[in-house]
């Protein structure tokens, strides 16, 4: 038996994609999705019980209310009492889409014990015109907080891009 799970916990509140421009309180970005159906689309997938995993592989599309993944392969790791999602990972032309922000990556790891979200393989976020990219993005979910960094290489750099808001004349 497959036990699908909450893309609420896999989207990982997706506000991580908040960026430096404002956003209203209708358009709240910790949207409780947990209640909405979820669709993954790929062209294969691979439950294995005893190991407690699901493997979608093949153009996946995973989607639930505003929240849309795309990649390569997607990896869902659950816990061994309770079922529930202890990890999920994306590979693969990452791309996590709400709205109007679009993140990107090779591979996202999210850590339900943690509460986190990790971007790595050029990982880079962009909200309209905005945009943040680093060599690691990773997001702490309990928190409401980001963090961008060059992942100890002295050579690589985060580089964010704020395009201020027109003034009102």
């Amino acid at each position: 038996m497959v036990r699908l799970f909450s893309l609420s916990a896999i989207f990982f509140s997706v506000s991580f994609f908040y960026l430096a421009s404002p956003v209203s309180a209708e358009t709240s970005l910790h949207k409780d999705r947990s209640n909405l159906p979820i669709t993954v689309k790929s062209n294969e997938m691979t439950a294995d019980n005893k190991k407690k995993t699901a493997v979608f592989s093949g153009k996946v599309v995973a989607k639930q209310g505003d929240v849309t993944i795309f990649s390569n392969k997607l990896i869902v790791s659950y816990a061994e009492k309770n079922d529930e999602v202890e990890k999920v990972e994306a590979f693969g032309a990452v791309r996590i889409v709400q709205l109007n922000r679009t993140g990107y990556s090779e591979q996202a790891l999210y850590d339900s014990r943690s509460g986190r979200v990790t971007l790595t393989g050029s990982p880079r976020v962009v909200q309209g015109s905005d945009s943040i990219s680093g060599k690691v993005i990773t997001y702490y979910v309990d928190d409401d907080r980001s963090e961008v960094s060059s992942g100890g290489d002295p050579k690589a750099r985060v580089e964010a891009v704020i395009n201020p808001a027109p003034r009102k004349k």
